[in-house]
């Protein structure tokens, strides 16, 4: 089983906030593979599906993204799921807008959400970054962080959702570090399929 997680804040004003992108990329996952749910468990909302013929658990910790590894690190102890198996999409200052990177490991860059799973299951699990761009003034970062998305935005934010939606299955992959790499192949060709 693998576990995917969407970081976010819940409630109805968080939802279109920038720091909301995880939500929105594991509910398209969720919409387009026609998963179950949601149910409320494990402080989250929960949802069951397969990608291929792997069985995956999606979680929306709804602790507020300060204490996102409790949530985690319930589901991943009551699932025997180890950090390897876990995949987790939250928004990137430090990526440009509609940018993805694929990132195992490392530092949490002050995202308070990877900080508190970094505290409750380590930091072995495999990030998928979502760039929001960074406002160019540290002052302006919070508010940009829980800003909504401009209008303009949604030209760039529907494609990317629906092309992470589309290549979800390459995370499946048996060894994590190649999966991250099929993933990103399979997005890049998704936004731009003519591109040789």
């Amino acid at each position: 089983m693998l576990l995917l997680v969407g970081l976010g804040n819940p409630g109805n004003k968080y939802n279109n906030n920038r720091h909301n992108i995880g939500f929105m990329a594991v509910d398209e996952i969720v919409r387009r593979h026609n998963f179950s749910g949601p149910k409320t468990r494990f402080q989250s909302l929960t949802f069951e599906g397969r990608l291929g013929s792997e069985k995956i658990l999606v979680l929306k910790p709804q602790t507020y993204m300060n204490l996102s590894g409790q949530a985690v690190g319930e589901a991943a102890r009551f699932f025997k799921i180890s950090p390897e198996d876990i995949f987790v999409f939250h928004d990137e200052l430090d990526i440009p807008a509609a940018k993805i990177k694929f990132k195992t490991g490392g530092g949490h860059a002050g995202h308070n959400g990877l900080r508190s799973i970094d505290q409750h299951i380590g930091k072995d699990y495999h990030r998928i970054r979502m760039g929001i761009g960074h406002p160019g003034n540290k002052d302006q970062v919070h508010g940009h962080v829980l800003g909504d998305f401009a209008k303009a935005d949604q030209d760039w934010i529907a494609p990317l959702l629906e092309a992470l939606a589309f290549a979800a299955d390459a995370l499946t992959d048996p060894s994590g570090d190649t999966a991250g790499a099929k993933f990103l192949n399979k997005v890049g060709l998704r936004l731009k399929p003519n591109t040789k």
